[in-house]
């Protein structure tokens, strides 16, 4: 059996077209638009509708800005809009279309937190399957998912409702964690709470990362646990106990996938 595994696509439709080729199955673990593109600040979501010199504040802010000085910045960008729900929801929706289309199949997916999941049903086709709090067994091993971003404490989703990214508060995140058993390869878009695989050493910081996924690994020991979000780890790979958890690389850049065979 060979399963190839991406994460952070972020607009990548091209290469996500050839991410399946020669496995028996894709796994997408999430962040499939390209919202901010730090490259081209031109790019992207925020680029396309807002241009690039305020990508670049966005940017600077995401480095170097005061705790919820980003969120509340974002706030207002769509705030100035006259629809800023349709605007958004739109310029998704055109990116969604290809990269759904691009996806090989069988192919498993599980939300980023740089993902609207709730227009997902709109796209998918035959053999696309979303999971998150979920498993499913690919060629006798049992594959468990979970989407998406634990919310730190004390930090809003969105004041305003309109930029709602797939951030979740920790209990709904810790109990679609709990909900997985008997786990053999761990799959979601965060990092378990290991230091050096939650630290970005670009944006010199630690990433949010999860204890419940940590205690998923302690508990079961699964072969891998495979995930991404921190798109220049300290470390890509760590052995806890015996799992070798693995970061499978930001794959806009990389347009590799990690291959995982049995």
């Amino acid at each position: 059996m060979r399963v190839h595994v991406v994460v952070d696509v972020h607009g990548n439709t091209d290469a996500l077209a050839r991410a399946g080729e020669g496995a028996d199955a894709l796994v997408v673990l999430g962040d499939l638009i390209d919202f901010v593109n730090y490259e081209d600040h031109s790019a992207g979501i925020l680029g396309q509708v807002f241009g690039p010199e305020i990508v670049g504040r966005f940017a600077k802010l995401r480095v170097d800005g005061r705790p919820g000085e980003l969120g509340s910045y974002a706030d207002s960008l769509w705030a100035s809009l006259a629809d800023p729900r349709a605007t958004l929801e739109n310029a998704v929706r055109d990116q969604y279309g290809p990269l759904f289309a691009a996806m090989s199949v069988p192919c498993y997916l599980t939300p980023g937190n740089v993902d609207l999941p709730h227009l997902w049903p709109e796209f998918l086709g035959p053999g696309q399957h979303v999971l998150d709090g979920a498993v499913v067994e690919l060629g006798g091993l049992r594959f468990g998912f979970v989407g998406g971003l634990p919310l730190p404490p004390g930090l809003p989703v969105s004041r305003n409702g309109v930029w709602r990214p797939y951030v979740r508060p920790a209990a709904e995140y810790d109990a679609a964690c709990a909900a997985l058993t008997d786990v053999d390869v761990l799959c979601s878009h965060v990092p378990p709470r290991v230091a050096e695989l939650a630290y970005d050493v670009v944006t010199r910081r630690a990433e949010v990362a999860s204890g419940a996924l940590l205690g998923v690994i302690e508990r079961d020991a699964p072969r891998a646990a495979l995930f991404g979000h921190v798109h220049q780890p300290m470390a890509a790979r760590a052995r806890v106990g015996r799992t070798e958890c693995v970061n499978v690389g930001h794959f806009r850049r990389t347009e590799r996938p990690y291959v995982l065979s049995w």
